[in-house]
């Protein structure tokens, strides 16, 4: 007996063809059949009216903690994700030197959730064995990481004897099963790298035939610069690049994401394999830590509380003239809110004019005390700000080569991971992808949304056997109501789940049914040798 048969459904298979309507069988955890099916499953779905699509894959998101705290990863698999790539922007939970270093650069860091058991690349994937998950993981190696295990805190540039253990150190994660490395060139200590540093660590991801994903150095002013070095790294070491939310920020001319895409053209037809992504909203987010200028950061968290009760410094601080928003400089407070706060829970969702205004004083100020505010971790406070433009996300929508990712944290609103947010549409990035850009303004059909989601970012990574709907496949399976699917997040309440997913299947096993999330966390460790 077949194990499940999926019925009646408006199958999309993922590489952009039209709809058919058809069963689906899956039988120990594959596609087995996709047509008129005559056997009987021991389980029946009816998708009558309902979109059937290869289960989304998201090709950036920062859940390496996340997941090892709580891989259900419910907000992710509400709307139809089954798969995700973490260790992006050059962040990574391995390797590591000590565990003080993996608290310090796992993004979603909480204290006492996990058993750090882990120190090398190959180790943090085993732990992740351990875990039930939700959605199949493949992790990118990050550079940041790298640089910390080796240079630990120093406010220097990598030397070539460190740049030597760098790579062995990257080399050793790919051995150990890293689908890719990663780069966030905007951030600590990413930039304190050199192309020619850069090009010869980008050279072992050719080597091994990984993506090699990067955050660029600037998308504001001086765009052309972040994605030309981006570009010249790529061509110069052979690898193949993946620019992450490619999309640029307030500050850069008009013209820019036009220029953007013009350059990779450019570039693709010379020979360098080059694809992006984007994030389906205007909304940019990040630690707020990243605005404090690349010398008050030395030394980890305690330096920096010490800088910042200082008058003098904090002056200096606030003089930066080339802060990592450039909504900071001009003053554009009443764009920029702040995400997420354990010290000041109470005050998540305003802008920071709204908060200056509660505590009569300068908005700037303000963001400094409640980084000294945050007695856990000031690495954990999260800002996001209106820095993109819909016009441009449009556009890049308009290339075949541009995924769509959410560049958030698999999260849930309940246990140790109830107050974080990864960003304001992390619970409901791929429903506002359908919702927004497909249903509502038709910039994409759905058949070539769903690819930008499944059989895209599979074929970026490598991965042969999801990411599309076909007999042999693994049974990564969404279906849902293109009518309804819906995003209910908001600056307000953005802890809520999306709504029109009916069914998800992750390798063959059932993680939503009817709308409702189970108990089956089938998710599997994708490994790049295996």
């Amino acid at each position: 007996m077949l194990d499940i048969v999926i019925r009646n459904g408006r199958v999309f298979d993922g590489t952009g063809a039209g709809e058919i309507v058809a069963d689906i069988a899956v039988k120990d955890g594959r596609i087995a059949e996709i047509g008129r099916i005559e056997g009987a499953g021991a389980v029946e779905l009816d998708a009558a009216g309902l979109a059937v699509s290869p289960g989304f894959i998201d090709l950036h998101t920062h859940s390496d903690f996340t997941l090892a705290a709580n891989g259900k990863a419910e907000s992710q698999v509400h709307q139809g994700v089954t798969t995700e790539v973490v260790g992006q922007c050059g962040v990574s939970c391995a390797p590591a030197r000590t565990k003080a270093d993996i608290e310090l650069m796992a993004p979603g860091f909480t204290e006492g959730a996990v058993d750090l058991d882990w120190l090398s690349f190959a180790d943090y994937l085993d732990h992740l064995d351990g875990v039930e998950l939700g959605v199949n993981v493949a992790a990118f190696v990050g550079h940041g990481t790298i640089h910390r295990a080796v240079l630990g805190d120093a406010l220097r540039p990598a030397s070539d004897e460190d740049v030597e253990e760098m790579k062995a150190l990257l080399e050793e994660s790919l051995e150990g099963g890293a689908y890719g490395f990663s780069t966030g060139l905007e951030y600590w200590p990413g930039n304190l790298a050199d192309p020619d540093q850069l090009a010869e660590m980008a050279g072992l991801a050719a080597k091994y035939d990984v993506l090699y994903a990067t955050h660029v150095r600037n998308r504001d002013r001086f765009y052309d610069l972040g994605f030309g070095e981006a570009l010249a790294t790529a061509r110069a070491a052979g690898a193949r690049l993946q620019i992450s939310h490619i999309q640029p920020k307030y500050g850069a001319p008009d013209y820019a994401m036009q220029h953007a895409l013009e350059m990779c053209a450019s570039a693709r037809a010379r020979g360098t394999d080059v694809a992006f992504d984007v994030i389906p909203h205007d909304w940019s987010h990040t630690r707020v830590l990243a605005i404090l200028p690349q010398w008050a950061q030395e030394g980890g968290v305690g330096a920096v509380r010490k800088r910042l009760t200082d008058p003098a410094i904090r002056a200096r601080i606030k003089k930066n003239p080339r802060p990592m928003w450039r909504l900071v400089s001009a003053g554009i407070w009443d764009k920029i809110v702040l995400m997420q706060s354990d010290a000041n829970q109470d005050l998540v969702g305003m802008t920071f004019d709204e908060i200056g205004r509660k505590r009569g004083a300068d908005p700037y100020d303000v963001v400094l005390d409640l980084l000294l505010e945050e007695d856990a971790d000031m690495n954990q406070l999260m800002w996001t700000s209106q820095s993109f433009s819909e016009t441009d996300i449009e556009m890049a929508l308009g290339h075949d080569d541009c995924a769509v990712i959410s560049d958030t944290l698999a999260l849930a609103p309940y246990g140790c991971l109830k107050h974080h947010i990864g960003s304001l549409s992390g619970y409901g990035w791929a429903a506002r992808f359908l919702q927004h850009y497909v249903r509502d303004r038709g910039v994409l059909t759905l058949a070539e949304a769903l690819r930008r989601l499944t059989s895209l970012p599979a074929a970026r990574l490598g991965i042969s056997d999801r990411g599309m709907l076909k007999v042999g496949a693994r049974a990564d399976i969404t279906v849902f109501d293109a009518e309804s699917i819906e995003s209910h997040t908001d600056v307000d309440n953005p802890r809520r789940y999306a709504t029109g997913v009916a069914h998800v299947m992750v390798n063959g096993g059932i993680a939503m049914r009817d709308g409702k999330r189970t108990d089956v966390n089938t998710g599997r460790v994708l490994r790049r040798h295996g």
